[in-house]
């Protein structure tokens, strides 16, 4: 019988979540603005009262835009979100302290707050500049996951047109960019290809900061177990997620029978076009507000832009038709135990020194039951305790991790870290 709880862990041991997009449900949601967070917020997974009952001790909080941008676009766009991060600590300097290092994670985590550091999701955001990224670094970005849904121009995308190119020459310098500044290499919505390549070029250890194993559900957005045992190998972490489909494979599987039954009827899913061609104003992505113009103004003029969905253009008949499917064909619904699944495979592939937990709360419209939000992860932990997971392997699952490779990110740096 093991003689620890969730409750009491997360008292001693820093609960490190590797990606939350609160920042980009902020902005579409509320305007940008970053009030009212101290009160119960139904329409997000994330809130200060969600927070404390979570028990979480240090965040990266994702500064997420879409990979479809125009590249110099998505550059303006990030900096925006890593403003709404710094408002977000500043409003709430009770709940939140910032930090670039680990030892600042241990001081603000010791002050009773949620030490909060920040991880651009995808590198578009740079637009093929080490200045922007050592602009990032300077503000406080501490990693960087290489692409998101589209490959770059240097890195090839999991869910991207091409799935075997790897990094290229930019892309191996940019990697060795990050070593030197202490940004730590985020392998999470890279292809496999990718991965091996960043393997082979980094000199520091690298995280998954939102993925799964894909043994257990075969999603391209999850880590295979020969990656898994070059992680370990590389003295990196999976931190792994709880999204839906990246979990459990019946959701996956009904994901895949809806696209097909969509596509039979002529709505085949729609994909934004390539970044290359898309602006800021044609993304659909939400806008921050002009001088002048206030969160309400933002909202409202947010929810009055039009949105890519091809079921806009669709007949009546044909919703129908698809309406009737999903009624007789309801989504099926992941649970905690699922995800259980996949913390204790990646520690058996990669072992326990290299697993932790990457929510992905706020960046997905559908939730395992039982972690539908951010108050939730004692129950992933008092399930873990209940297979039989010892106090030592769930510090190290729930914090120690991710702390010793952001410790040696900074060792792997040269000096560059504020």
């Amino acid at each position: 019988m093991n003689s620890w709880s969730a409750t009491e862990l997360f008292r001693q041991t820093p609960l490190f979540d590797g990606h939350n997009d609160l920042a980009a449900a902020l902005r579409g949601k509320f305007g940008y603005s970053v009030d009212g967070l101290s009160t119960v917020q139904d329409q997000l997974h994330t809130d200060v009262e969600k927070l404390r009952r979570g028990g979480l001790g240090a965040q990266f909080w994702s500064v997420w835009v879409p990979s479809h941008l125009v590249e110099e676009a998505a550059v303006v766009a990030t900096l925006e979100q890593i403003d709404a991060v710094y408002r977000l600590v500043a409003q709430y300097p009770d709940v939140f302290g910032f930090a670039r290092t680990a030892a600042d994670v241990e001081r603000v985590f010791a002050s009773g707050r949620i030490a909060s550091l920040m991880g651009v999701e995808g590198g578009h955001a740079i637009a093929e500049s080490l200045g922007v990224l050592q602009m990032f670094a300077r503000l406080g970005v501490r990693y960087m996951t290489l692409t998101h849904n589209d490959d770059t121009a240097w890195a090839a995308s999991a869910t991207g047109l091409r799935q075997t190119t790897g990094l290229n020459e930019m892309g191996k310098a940019i990697v060795a960019e990050m070593n030197r500044i202490g940004i730590i290499v985020d392998l999470s919505h890279t292809s496999e290809s990718t991965q091996l390549d960043a393997f082979a070029a980094t000199s520091a250890p690298v995280i998954f900061s939102h993925s799964s194993a894909r043994a257990v559900t075969d999603h391209p957005r999850n880590v295979s177990d020969h990656v898994l045992s070059k992680v370990g190998a590389n003295g990196g972490v999976v931190q792994v997620t709880f999204v839906p489909e990246f979990v459990s494979q019946r959701c996956l599987d009904w994901e895949a029978e809806m696209i097909a039954q969509r596509a039979s009827l002529g709505l085949e899913e729609v994909r934004p076009p390539h970044r290359s061609v898309v602006s800021a104003q044609e993304s659909q992505f939400p806008a921050a507000p002009k001088p002048g113009e206030s969160a309400a103004s933002t909202k409202l003029r947010n929810a009055a832009q039009p949105t890519i969905d091809s079921d806009t253009c669709a007949s009546a008949a044909l919703a129908a038709q698809i309406d009737r499917w999903l009624e007789a064909n309801p989504s099926p619904q992941s649970t905690l135990r699922d995800v259980a699944d996949h913390v204790d495979h990646v520690r058996e592939v990669a072992g326990i020194a290299h697993v932790g937990i990457g929510g992905d709360f706020d960046g997905t419209p559908s939730v395992t039951v039982g972690l539908e939000n951010v108050s939730m992860y004692p129950a992933l932990f008092d399930e873990l305790a209940s297979r039989g997971w010892s106090r030592a392997d769930a510090q190290k699952l729930a914090g120690e991790n991710v702390l010793r490779v952001l410790r040696e990110a900074e060792e792997a740096a040269s000096g560059f870290i504020a």
